[in-house]
């Protein structure tokens, strides 16, 4: 159980923060970067659901999602111990192949994309865009975090937290379709003599 009584600690002025197991880092590490992007994704989420207009079904993803990146989030922030003192909290495959079976059960009543679309429509829509290019930056930070500390070692990152980040930006991507729908979709026109981009597919 979490208690937030205090707010500010003063702790971290000295440019130092601690991960779940108490070691103490810089800020600028990029395992705290990673957990920090994690962090803005789930925010981005969440201001997609304030926006509204979302059908229910991708609210209630979204809701099990929100809560799902505070365990990724806690994860990126431990580091691997293979004799931990207690069973930390950790991204599992079921979480991973959760994400993957949303995105097929999305995908079941979407038509194939003939062009790459542009990241806007309606204002749920083009949040949803928003939240997954933050989830692509934190995924890029934690593979930087994955070179950094490694994968098996003691202080390693746990891989399938990285891959949660993976499918959870192709989720994302097809949410926002969902949510957008044919008539709000823009399809990307390459080249530099441009004609009016089309709304909907071809």
């Amino acid at each position: 159980m979490v208690t937030l009584s205090k707010i500010y600690t003063k702790t971290g002025d000295g440019g130092t923060t601690r991960l779940v197991d108490n070691s103490e880092v810089r800020k600028t590490d990029v395992r705290v970067e990673a957990y920090g992007h994690v962090d803005e994704a789930n925010s981005a989420i969440g201001l997609a659901l304030a926006l509204g207009g979302l059908p229910p079904r991708l609210v209630e993803m979204l809701r099990l999602i929100q809560n799902e990146l505070f365990d990724v989030g806690s994860d990126l922030a431990n580091p691997l111990d293979p004799e931990p003192k207690w069973q930390p909290l950790r991204i599992e495959e079921h979480s991973v192949e959760r994400l993957e079976g949303y995105i097929d059960e999305l995908q079941e009543g979407l038509e194939v994309l003939r062009s790459f679309i542009l990241p806007t429509g309606t204002p749920a829509g083009a949040q949803l865009h928003v939240a997954r290019s933050i989830a692509r930056r934190a995924e890029r930070a934690a593979w930087r975090a994955r070179e950094e500390h490694g994968v098996k070692e003691v202080g390693g990152i746990n891989p399938l937290a990285v891959r949660y980040l993976n499918r959870l930006s192709d989720l994302l991507f097809v949410m926002s379709r969902v949510a957008n729908g044919t008539e709000h979709e823009v399809l990307w026109v390459p080249g530099t003599d441009r004609e009016k981009p089309e709304t909907g597919r071809h």
